[in-house]
């Protein structure tokens, strides 16, 4: 192990004796009280020496036998330390692809702050290059969203659809202008290359289907029909479910946003379930539904261009939480923000028990009303942040304390 405390918290001392690593509520942690020599150590754990180095300066610096090893483990189990050399062999491959991992840094350190064990931040980030994500759509949010997952280290993002870019699908980050009549589904594969970090050294894709789920680890419905971002239709999931593959749903509808649900088939609400739940609280629902699918469709929708970048990186968010192993709170919700106020808000989605995914039977019990669903739904956003100070706290006595 070559310890090293996380660069991306930054450190203060409080006073001549407390020291403070991170700065958010959500990250940041106090020690003490320390002394001088222990302070000056600190600035030793940099990832370039290992344990029996680190024990030759300590007795260097005058620090008590064992010192050294117990201050490692208390950091370590506080989450303040990576190892510069752990992760296994698929995090040793990353880096041996140092330009693939220049680009990564700042999301290796992001992912640093969620990742408590020492070696587990490069570990996931080298993970991602072996998933698989189908990206359903590829208009505004759709392209921006694949892009995005690709750029992140996702190895295998692919988008589906029909038709040609037309001018008003240009978007920064998406479809560039030059795309312009050209076929869609191959105008957003480009720019999904073009955003990996390791695009010099990708094959070409072989065309994917949206009847193909087989070893997908996430399939993203992004439809560029409004109708379908408000009310999905529960047919087109249908091989999904079948196949049990999870997926998330996420547009902009008139001036509103989506994200969500993020659909585990058999355990979590899916679009079955919205549907029933709306059609018990609005009896118009099923009519209306009828109306705006059979209905004459317009050639332009509505989608602000800013709104459809906020939906797409938060989309692109959830994601990547859950590839990462991180259940998001998209799971059981739908998040949505509206022009002008721009208020994200959760609205809860518990499995119903008329759908017949199967999902209410497996939870029954776990929810009992609609108050607690956002707060519930909300908390779930950091839970290994929250663990990770308990573990500090708990873990450490006397001398070491925890600061929120």
């Amino acid at each position: 192990m070559h310890p090293m405390v996380k660069p991306a918290l930054r450190r203060g001392w409080r006073d001549l004796h407390t020291v403070q690593f991170g700065m958010t509520p959500a990250h940041a942690l106090t020690l003490g009280p320390m002394d001088m020599a222990t302070g000056s150590f600190l600035e030793l754990l940099n990832g370039t020496r290992g344990l029996p180095l680190l024990r030759e300066e300590g007795r260097r610096l005058d620090l008590p036998d064992g010192h050294v090893d117990a201050l490692v483990d208390r950091l370590s189990r506080a989450g303040l330390v990576d190892d510069a050399r752990g992760g296994g062999p698929a995090a040793d491959a990353l880096r041996e692809k140092e330009d693939v991992l220049q680009r990564l840094r700042p999301d290796l350190a992001s992912l640093a702050l969620t990742t408590s064990e020492p070696g587990g931040a490069l570990a996931r980030l080298a993970a991602r290059g072996a998933l698989r994500v189908q990206v359903r759509g590829a208009g505004r949010v759709g392209t921006l969203l694949a892009s995005v997952l690709s750029g992140a280290g996702v190895g295998g993002v692919d988008v589906c659809d029909v038709g040609r870019v037309q001018p008003w699908d240009v978007a920064p980050g998406g479809l560039p202008a030059e795309a312009v009549g050209e076929r869609r589904e191959a105008a957003a594969r480009t720019a999904v290359r073009r955003a990996a970090p390791d695009r010099p050294a990708r094959r070409p894709r072989s065309p994917g289907s949206e009847a193909e789920t087989t070893g997908l680890s996430l399939v993203v419905l992004t439809p560029r029909d409004d109708v379908a971002v408000h009310a999905p239709d529960p047919l087109t999931a249908e091989p999904l479910m079948a196949s049990g593959t999870p997926h998330l749903y996420a547009g902009v509808v008139e001036g509103t946003g989506v994200v969500g649900p993020l659909v585990l088939p058999g355990e979590s609400s899916c679009a079955g379930c919205l549907h029933e739940d709306r059609t018990d609280r609005d009896a118009a629902w099923p009519r209306l539904i009828a109306q705006w699918r059979s209905g004459r469709a317009r050639r332009i929708g509505a989608c602000d261009l800013t709104l459809a970048a906020a939906v797409a990186g938060l989309a692109a968010a959830h994601a990547l939480a859950f590839l990462d192993g991180e259940p998001p709170s998209s799971a059981g919700a739908r998040w949505e923000v509206s022009l002008p106020g721009l208020n994200w808000r959760a609205r809860p989605l518990r499995p119903h028990r008329a759908c017949t995914c199967g999902a209410a039977e497996r939870g029954k019990g776990e929810h009992s009303s609609t108050d607690k669903g956002p707060r519930e739904t909300m908390a779930v956003q950091r839970p290994s942040k929250e663990r990770r100070r308990e573990v500090g706290a708990a873990r450490t006595t006397g001398t070491w304390r925890t600061h929120v």
